[in-house]
C-alpha cells in the first residue's frame, strides 16, 4: 500500500513540475531531473535564476 501512495505522489509531483514548466515555455522533460538526487536540487535553483521564455518583455527580472 505505501508503495503506491508513493507511486501515486511521485506522479503527481511530476505533473505539477511539468505544468510549471510548460508555463514557464521550457520543455516539459526537463521535470525528469526531480527523480535524481542531487541533481534536482541543482536544477530547481538553475531554473528559478535562469531566463524564462515566456517572461513579458515588459516585466523586469530582479537579477
Amino acid at each position: 500500500m505505501e508503495a503506491f501512495l508513493i507511486a501515486v505522489f511521485v506522479v503527481f509531483v511530476l505533473w505539477l513540475g511539468s505544468k510549471i514548466l510548460d508555463k514557464a515555455g521550457l520543455h516539459k522533460a526537463w521535470v525528469f531531473c526531480l527523480l535524481v538526487p542531487v541533481i534536482n536540487i541543482i536544477m530547481v535553483w538553475v531554473f528559478a535564476f535562469s531566463h524564462w521564455p515566456n517572461l513579458k518583455p515588459d516585466v523586469k527580472q530582479d537579477l
